[in-house]
C-alpha cells in the first residue's frame, strides 16, 4: 500500500511509535524516527528548536521529501504540586510546539496526497489529578489537528486519541481487561492500523478529525456503588 512512501514518526523508538513504524515498513514504506532513545535513524530532543531543523534537514537529505509526519513523541505527565513552570513549558513544547514546528518546516516537502496525524490522548477530555502538564498539551495538539488541517489543505491533518494501551509484555486479565467495552486493554496495533487507514487513500475525504480508540471507556458512565466500584474519597 505504501511502497517507497516517506513517514517521519517522533517518539518512534518504543511503544506505539515502534508499532506504526514496523507496520508502516511491512506496507513496503521508509521512515525517519526522531527519539530520545536509541533507534537506527536520528536520536534528539524534540523540544529544541535546532534540533528540529537538523532532523527535518537529515530527512530532506536522504529521502527528498515527506508523505506522512506522524507526531507521536509523549509529553512528560506532571501534575500542579509536582511541576514547575519549566516543567510545564517543556511538556507544551514537546507536545505542541514541535508539532506545529515539524509540520511548518516540512511543508515545502509534503507529497501532494500527503497527511498528518496528531496522536492525541482521551485526556485531552478527561483527567485524572495531577495531570495537567501532559493533558494540557494533549488537548493544545487536538486544537492544533484542526488548524492544520485549515492551513495546510489539501494535506489531510487528522488526530488519534488513544485510552488505556498497553506497550509492556504484561497480560491484564480481571476487572482491568473486563471494564473496557472489548474486554481487553489496548494494544499498539489498534493505534497503528488506524494511522496506517487515516495515511491511505481510503481516507481521502477525512481531514480535521479526532478519533477516539479506547475501548469504549470514554463512553462509559461509572457511580458510586455500581458493578462493585465504591468512591473512597481521600481526606488529602
Amino acid at each position: 500500500m505504501f511502497k517507497d512512501k516517506v513517514m517521519v514518526i517522533t517518539g518512534g523508538a518504543k511503544g506505539i511509535g515502534a508499532s506504526i513504524a514496523a507496520d508502516f515498513k511491512k506496507e513496503g514504506g521508509r521512515v525517519g524516527i526522531i527519539d530520545i532513545l536509541s533507534n537506527d535513524y536520528f536520536v534528539g530532543d524534540i523540544s529544541d528548536k535546532f534540533t528540529l531543523e537538523k532532523f527535518k534537514d537529515q530527512v530532506i537529505k536522504d529521502f527528498g521529501h515527506i508523505d506522512f509526519l506522524i507526531n507521536n513523541a509523549p509529553p512528560p505527565m506532571k501534575g500542579i504540586k509536582e511541576a514547575s513552570y519549566e516543567d510545564f513549558i517543556n511538556a507544551l513544547k514537546i507536545g505542541v510546539a514541535a508539532p506545529f514546528y515539524l509540520a511548518k518546516l516540512f511543508l515545502p516537502y509534503f507529497s501532494k496526497d500527503g497527511a498528518v496525524v496528531n496522536i492525541s490522548s482521551t485526556r485531552d477530555g478527561m483527567s485524572e489529578a495531577f495531570t495537567e502538564s501532559y493533558s494540557s498539551a494533549k488537548g493544545g495538539i487536538n486544537a492544533l489537528t484542526h488548524s492544520l488541517a485549515a492551513s495546510m489543505s489539501p494535506i489531510r491533518v487528522n488526530s488519534i486519541s488513544p485510552g488505556w494501551i498497553n506497550t509492556t509484555d504484561h497480560h491484564y486479565t480481571g476487572a482491568d481487561a473486563l471494564q473496557h467495552g472489548v474486554n481487553r486493554v489496548g494494544v499498539p496495533t489498534d493505534i497503528s492500523n488506524m494511522v496506517l487507514y487515516l495515511c491511505s487513500e481510503k481516507a481521502g475525504f477525512i481531514t480535521g478529525q479526532n478519533f477516539v480508540i479506547d475501548g469504549g471507556m470514554s463512553k462509559k458512565m461509572i457511580y458510586h456503588g455500581d458493578n462493585g466500584w465504591n468512591y473512597t474519597p481521600s481526606d488529602g
